[in-house]
């Protein structure tokens, strides 16, 4: 289809400066320009929705100020040109507040600016609307049946609660194990609500340093602190109007706790070096892995934010309790991994769906993805057979692993990295795991680097 035409509204009563504003315009073929001598008539010409508007700020009939709020209250996204023989600061101030995109002065050297403004306008007009048309992409992608992709019962009871957290901006708390899809649900209820059109934000609150966290969900002015060198706006405000979803909930620290329950209880934040609140408007969606009961027993999450966050749980199931939905997953998981690299879809053998049903699957989808892609990658042919299906090789890891002539400290590295890659790179977490330190693993790796 043909682009639409670029169509622009000239009000003036002065009728040689009409005529001087559409020849300059016209220049352009691109753009459709019709023109007016009074508020009236460009008002009642609304219904053709212009994309642009230079309103002669005095006006026989009344003042341009008054024409830009109707015009702004029947059709916000029109961008006016407010066009005036003089300046007037606080008139000008008044004008832009109001929602006009520029003023400009009149002058017989007006050509250059009026087409630069114009032109400026299309370009951020064309911008917007790549943005809708990505974002409504996305939201297809999103869709639930498209993202929880299964047919069994513990699948459906999922799809239900989704389609329950979209109807209304409840808080959702989703737990599962690692690798179960929890972004992908946090995603799906976004993008199926009706805050679709807006952001969607991810923290992962895990892989964010301790002294970090607070300027990245908070936001900071400049000269808060060293090395503070501009104003940052942080991820609460980035979100607003759309989501906020908060990964790995649980290992918050219980310091800056405190500060999330009461950002949450007044709807506005404060940045850091400031005092001035900040109101916002978002969901908040958490996800944890985590028994965030336990968390509280132990001391380490305050009980009132527990109860402020909690609204609707989504526990998403492991691998293993899904039953077939695993042959599903590898069957699509089959057909993106051939797309994507322009190979001929293959088929899934009866022998490997059945190898694939008797494992557990400790790393849930994710690991089911690695295992599929690879199986694509070793079948010659166009079937995948049981032979490419490679799952739990443990004891032919550990042969492996043990007949390399290693020093001890370069074992230690290669578990430290092995579950680095496990746990996404959260080291406060595989330091857990391995009841090692922090500091350890970070001088660990610094060293290796070095070598």
């Amino acid at each position: 289809m043909p682009e639409k035409a670029f169509k622009i509204f000239v009000v003036e009563d002065d009728e040689w400066y009409n005529r001087l504003l559409v020849h300059t315009l016209s220049l352009n073929p691109d753009y459709e320009i019709q023109s007016f001598t009074t508020g009236r008539d460009c008002l009642a010409n609304l219904y053709q929705e212009p994309d642009v508007i230079t309103l002669d700020y005095r006006l026989p009939d009344t003042k341009g100020l008054e024409v830009l709020k109707q015009i702004k209250e029947i059709n916000e996204d029109i961008q006016i040109i407010l066009i005036s023989e003089q300046v007037d600061i606080d008139v000008v101030v008044a004008l832009l507040k109001l929602g006009a995109y520029d003023y400009i002065v009149k002058s017989r050297d007006i050509k250059e600016r009026l087409l630069n403004t114009v032109n400026n306008i299309r370009q951020e007009s064309k911008l917007r609307k790549e943005i809708v048309n990505l974002r409504q992409e996305v939201r297809k992608k999103y869709t639930d049946q498209n993202t929880i992709i299964g047919n069994s019962a513990a699948t459906h009871k999922v799809y239900d609660l989704i389609e329950k957290a979209t109807r209304t901006n409840i808080t959702v708390t989703i737990t599962g194990e690692t690798g179960t899809g929890k972004e992908l649900v946090a995603k799906a209820i976004h993008y199926n609500s009706n805050r679709s059109d807006k952001p969607f934000i991810a923290v992962n609150v895990a892989a964010i340093p301790k002294e970090l966290i607070e300027s990245e969900l908070f936001g900071h002015e400049k000269g808060a602190f060293t090395g503070a060198s501009f104003r940052r706006i942080g991820k609460f405000e980035e979100a607003n109007g759309g989501t906020l979803f908060l990964d790995e909930m649980a290992e918050m620290d219980i310091s800056l706790q405190a500060k999330l329950l009461r950002a949450l209880q007044e709807k506005e934040i404060i940045r850091i070096g400031s005092n001035t609140p900040v109101k916002f408007d978002c969901r908040i969606i958490i996800a944890t892995n985590k028994d965030l009961q336990e968390e509280i027993k132990k001391g380490n999450f305050r009980q009132d934010l527990y109860y402020r966050l909690y609204g609707l749980p989504i526990e998403l199931p492991p691998l293993r309790d899904r039953g077939n939905d695993v042959v599903i997953l590898a069957k699509y998981f089959i057909n993106v991994f051939c797309k994507e690299n322009k190979m001929t879809i293959k088929t899934l053998s009866s022998d490997a769906s059945s190898r694939l049903l008797s494992y557990s699957f400790p790393g849930n989808i994710r690991e089911l993805k690695s295992v599929i892609e690879l199986a694509v990658t070793l079948a010659d042919k166009e079937e995948i057979t049981s032979d490419h299906i490679l799952l739990g090789r443990g004891q032919d890891l550990l042969d492996d692993l043990f007949s390399r002539d290693l020093s001890l400290r370069e074992y230690d590295l290669l578990i430290v990295k092995k579950y680095l890659g496990k746990y996404d790179n959260n080291i406060k977490l595989v330091s857990e795991k391995l009841d090692i330190g922090v500091a350890t693993i970070y001088r660990m790796l610094k060293e290796n680097h070095k070598q």
